[in-house]
């Protein structure tokens, strides 16, 4: 048996699975965890990848790895290898005027956003590694001037994995490098002039591997992946292909397809990132996931299975109520500062189950509203897969359809990421022309008539919202 290992460095935690790479049977697996904060040293993401290995049962009899891990955290190294400061995370919205300055200095307004979007496939926004380098350069001019190198948070587990401490052996994949702001999935090439004018200077940047080049290798002599961004790995891990539509609903919510050709939206709702096959990974990001669950089964005192009956125990539309759920600023919408807000309470809808049908169906409204950003720029929509902690819920499992208006396939419980890595790994062990087919088993489908009243409550409401923060 070949065996096979894929990481999963999350925001909240890091997964390692060991997979027979014919197959993709799981062997063995292991976790731990990361700490709180939209700011944390990369030393805490490398000892928690050695607790997920060490109870994964240890590398040593794989023969390939590879790292998937959170996009566009900026990890800055200094000319020996040293961290420079703790890594700002994707969620972390202190550059958001950074973003600002950065579509300005580029013409401002629509020209601004199109300059952008022709240059990179994507409009600035705080979650890109290129306004935390402006935000970084601004702010804190003695670490942005001991800055040697900077990378993304797979990069640099990897480069760890590596073992080599030398900056030139830093890499990268296609997916994650998209992510920066300073590298375009439509030419392959970096943009050391749009780094160089957000930073003041070019640091080195990790190379940029095909699908399956090696980026190092283990201790033990096995090859390493070139990796992936998180949700270019998802899309590995279930087996997506053009015409699929991912909605992923983890810390974050995510909404991308696969697709043949690149997109560059001046809007910036739609981010033009590339794939781990050579494809485009045109995707759509918010801010709020699986956390709007938490908050809300957190202020009514539930678990999440109780949450999940509640809201199935409301009608659709929760009489009317609706909860728009930006509880961490917004990214889709851009409005790092904008804060959720109930519409619609009234006597009868002032329920636990009201409450928890507004924060199921605000949830996914957000991300269907993601979903029509994606097909506005061409994407075709055959099926969508709904992964991520937040796909375990009941509720949104039966409410999703609802909403989409289309029907939803539900793959069985799954660490996707983590998959995505290993399906990697396993396609440069084997060596074949494409990845192995590890088509998830007992994928479930759920299908419902659309309810549009949800939608247009929803867009009511939100866009009240927006007018409000813009009008503030």
């Amino acid at each position: 048996m070949t065996l096979v290992a894929g990481v999963d460095s999350s925001t909240q935690s890091c997964k390692v699975v060991i997979r027979d790479a014919d197959t993709g049977k799981l062997v063995r697996e292991g976790q731990a965890a990361h700490p709180d904060g939209t700011e944390v040293h990369p030393d805490a993401w490398w000892a928690a990848l050695q607790q997920a290995v060490d109870a994964a049962g240890g590398l040593d009899d794989v023969s390939a790895a590879a790292v998937a891990g959170q996009q566009h955290g900026m990890v800055c190294l200094d000319e020996g290898g040293d961290v420079v400061r703790p890594a700002l995370l994707w969620n972390d919205t202190r550059s958001a005027g950074a973003a600002a300055e950065l579509i300005d200095e580029f013409g401002g307004g629509t020209a601004g956003r199109q300059a952008w979007a022709d240059a990179v496939g994507l409009v600035p926004v705080a979650s890109f590694t290129i306004t935390k380098l402006r935000w970084l350069a601004r702010t804190e001019p003695a670490s942005a001037d001991r800055t040697a190198a900077v990378c993304l948070p797979h990069d640099w587990l990897t480069w760890r994995l590596a073992g080599t401490g030398d900056l030139a052996a830093l890499r990268t994949d296609r997916s994650d490098a998209s992510g920066t702001g300073y590298w375009s999935a439509a030419t392959g090439q970096y943009r050391p002039d749009l780094l160089e004018h957000a930073f003041g200077r070019t640091p080195l940047v990790p190379t940029v591997l095909g699908p399956t080049d090696p980026a190092g290798a283990l201790r033990s002599g096995a090859p390493l992946g070139p990796g992936a961004g998180d949700n270019a790995a998802a899309a590995l891990g279930v087996g997506a292909r053009p015409g699929d539509v991912i909605v992923s609903i983890g810390t974050s919510g995510t909404v991308f397809s696969v697709a043949d050709t690149p997109a560059a939206d001046p809007s910036g709702t739609v981010a033009g990132f590339a794939d781990t096959t050579g494809r485009f990974l045109p995707l759509v990001a918010t801010l709020n996931a699986a956390r709007v669950l938490d908050a809300a089964a957190k202020l009514l005192g539930v678990d999440h299975e109780r949450l999940a009956e509640l809201a199935l125990s409301a009608p659709a539309g929760a009489d009317g109520l609706v909860l728009v759920p930006y509880l961490e600023g917004e990214r889709t919408p851009d409005r790092p500062t904008a804060s959720g807000s109930l519409h619609g309470l009234t006597l009868a809808s002032s329920t636990p189950a009201h409450l928890a049908r507004a924060a199921v169906e605000g949830m996914l409204c957000a991300l269907a509203d993601g979903l029509d950003a994606l097909v506005a720029q061409g994407a075709t929509v055959n099926r969508v897969i709904l992964v991520g902690g937040g796909a375990r819920s009941a509720a949104v499992r039966r409410i999703a359809p609802e909403v989409f208006g289309c029907p939803v396939l539900v793959p069985p419980p799954g660490e996707y990421v983590a998959d995505g890595a290993a399906r990697q790994a396993a396609w440069l062990a084997l060596g074949t022309a494409d990845a192995p087919d590890w088509t998830p088993a007992d994928t479930e489908e759920y299908a419902a008539d659309a309810v549009p009243s949800v939608r247009t409550r929803y867009a009511d409401a939100r866009d009240h919202v927006l007018n409000r923060v813009t009008a503030g």
